[in-house]
Parts: structure tokens; C-alpha cells; sequence
């Protein structure tokens, strides 16, 4: 199993009218005026290290006193629109620890730690410049994964909440060698149903820094989840293989668990149970899929070339004529969500650009 090579960096694609009055109508909309072009006028910074004194490539960065004041209470706002509907009671007890910038990656974020002063309690959330295809994927993970997910829009900026976990590398590194062999069952089998989720959804780039592992514990063991925190990959990558973590030589441990650890039966087993989890999802949030389908299939979120190359190595996979008859990457999702619901209640329920 070849590994497949390192991503190009990917344009920012700007979120269309249409997309905007979706997030209104689905109370994606931030009322508060912060930007991150506001946050990029910081006077300084200093490196940040991890408890094992390791620079994490992120800086704190510092404002002069008059911008900190209003930023900071901007960001409160964010916080009460994000965690608590707007209640802006709860302002007067929450403080901004921190403000780091991240000097790597794509979107080159803001990261805000929140505390509660009551209890010291506290959260992290992002700034980012918005993007049209995370915001795709951010939403399609809110309705189609287990879990949900907490995310604003203001005009070109996106305000997303920390998902909780224990970053892929970090675990494989220094976590999975002392898991029991029954947790390392477990976690094979959660990789094998996330690897065919990514697939299915097409979320592209799930490197082992890119999805979190959560260990849940229940009342007679630690059962291991695993999820997507970075949706930046969504529908944009022509390349069918980058939608499977599997070829990820990041995510190689967890392949080698895979066959250590499971039969071909069983993994066959949890590919169903997971594409029978999904169509069900799809089939529930018919109206909302919907809607957000037929504005991707109105949409350029990727090149020319990428949506050629995608559409005809999934007719090779699937041999299924409604792929290589898109004309954008929201009609090959389309195409999937039909493909996987084929043998559900309602097979022609997801026409491309239905």
C-alpha cells in the first residue's frame, strides 16, 4: 500500500449569497462585529512551548491596551453567541486568557482560551478567515457525524469551537502502545468506520494531526471515538485517495492495528454498520441535506481539473454513471449520498443537484 504524497496549498473560496442566507437560516450567523483581519494587528508575540518545553509553533500574541479592550469583549460575545445563545450575562464572569496565532498550516488560525473566573474553568475556540469549502464540511460533520459541532460566520471570518481530543500523532506516539488489546481492537475498528465516513462524505486529509482520538470511559471499560477537527479538505482534492485516511503514511500504525488486529469479515462488517449509520443520518436530515447539496452544486469549490480527475476514478470505484455525469464537486457528493442509499427506503431521494 503506497502512501500518498503531500498536499498543495489550497486557495480560500469565498462563501457565496446563497450560502450566507443558509447559515442565516440556520443560526450560523454571528451577530457580534470581530474579524480576524482584527486580530491580525497585534503590536507582539512570544513562542509558546508544551510541558515538555517543545515550541508548539504557535505564538501568543499581545494587543496595545485600547484594541485589547475591545477585542477582548468582542470575544466574549463570540464566546456567549457560541456557547449560550447571546446571554450576555455571563460576560462579567469570563475572562481572555490567552490569544495565540498559529504560524503553520492553511488557515493560520487565532486560538482563544476562555476562563470562567467563578471556577476557573476554561474552553478554546478559533478565528479563522472563512472558507467556503470548510464551512461545507463543518456543516456536513454537524448533520452527518456523531457528533455536533458549534460554528459562526461574520462576513469573511469563521468562529469554530475546539473539538475536544487527543490529537491522532500525539496518541499513536506515546498512548496506543499501552492500550489493552481489547482497546486496541476497538480503536481498529473505529478507524476502519471513520476511514469509510471520510470516504463516503469525501473529507479529505485526515493525517494523524488532523483528527483527535476521544477515550470515553464507560462504566467497565475506555471505549476510543475518533473525529475530524479539520475540515479544510472538503470536495476540493481530485485524487480519490486522499479521502481515505488509510493512505495516509501518518495513519500507517493504525493500518498495521488493522491487521493485527482484524479479520477481513469484520472489517467488511464495520464498513456496512457504518455506511447503514450514514445513509440513515442522510435519509433524517432529508430537507437540510438537501438544501446544502444544491448550493455546492452551484458552487466552485475546487479547480476544473480536480472535479474531472475525482468524478472518473469514482466511476472506476463504483462504476456508477451519476459520477462521471457531475459537473461539480456538490454533484459528486450528491452522486455519493445516492450511491450509499441505494439499498435504503428511498434510492432516487438524492439526485445530483436534486
Amino acid at each position: 500500500m503506497s502512501a500518498i504524497s503531500p498536499l498543495f496549498k489550497k486557495p480560500s473560496y469565498p462563501i457565496n449569497p446563497i450560502l450566507f442566507d443558509y447559515l442565516e437560516r440556520f443560526d450560523r450567523i454571528s451577530k457580534v462585529a470581530i474579524s480576524y483581519h482584527d486580530l491580525l494587528r497585534f503590536s507582539g508575540s512570544i513562542n509558546v512551548y508544551d510541558k515538555f518545553d517543545k515550541d508548539t509553533l504557535w505564538v501568543r500574541v499581545f494587543y496595545n491596551e485600547y484594541e485589547r479592550a475591545e477585542i477582548d469583549l468582542n470575544l466574549k460575545k463570540v464566546y456567549s453567541l457560541l456557547h449560550s445563545d447571546g446571554n450576555s450575562e455571563i460576560i462579567k464572569f469570563l475572562n481572555v486568557d490567552a490569544i495565540d496565532y498559529c504560524t503553520f498550516g492553511n488557515s493560520k488560525p487565532f486560538r482563544i482560551k476562555m476562563r470562567n473566573v467563578l471556577n476557573d474553568n476554561y474552553v478554546h475556540f478559533y478565528v479563522k478567515k472563512a472558507d467556503a469549502s470548510r464551512i461545507y464540511g463543518l456543516e456536513l460533520e454537524h448533520i452527518l457525524s456523531p457528533d455536533k459541532i458549534n460554528f459562526l460566520v461574520y462576513q469573511d471570518t469563521l468562529i469554530e469551537e475546539h473539538i475536544i481530543g487527543i490529537p491522532g500523532d500525539v496518541f499513536m506516539e506515546n498512548l496506543l502502545e499501552n492500550c489493552s488489546e481489547m482497546e486496541k481492537s476497538q480503536i481498529a475498528k473505529e478507524f476502519v468506520k471513520f476511514n469509510e465516513r471520510c470516504m463516503i462524505r469525501l473529507l479529505g486529509d485526515m493525517r494523524a494531526y488532523n483528527y483527535v482520538i476521544v477515550p470515553i470511559h464507560d462504566f467497565d471499560q475506555v471505549v476510543y471515538k475518533i473525529r475530524a477537527i479539520d475540515f479544510d479538505q472538503q470536495c476540493y482534492e481530485g485524487n480519490f485517495k486522499i479521502y481515505r485516511p488509510q493512505f495516509f503514511k501518518e495513519n500507517f500504525p493504525m493500518m498495521k492495528l488493522i491487521k493485527e488486529k482484524l479479520q477481513d469479515s469484520s472489517i467488511e462488517q464495520y464498513k456496512n454498520e457504518e455506511r447503514a449509520a450514514l445513509a440513515k443520518r442522510i435519509l433524517s436530515a432529508e430537507t437540510r441535506i438537501q438544501k446544502i447539496l444544491r448550493i455546492m452544486s452551484n458552487d466552485a469549490i475546487a479547480p476544473e481539473a480536480h472535479l474531472k480527475q475525482l468524478k472518473s476514478e469514482l466511476y472506476r470505484y463504483t462504476n456508477d454513471l451519476n459520477f462521471k455525469n457531475a459537473t461539480s464537486m456538490g454533484y459528486v457528493l450528491s452522486a455519493a449520498f445516492k450511491f450509499v442509499t441505494r439499498n435504503f427506503k428511498h434510492p432516487d431521494l438524492f439526485k445530483p443537484g436534486s
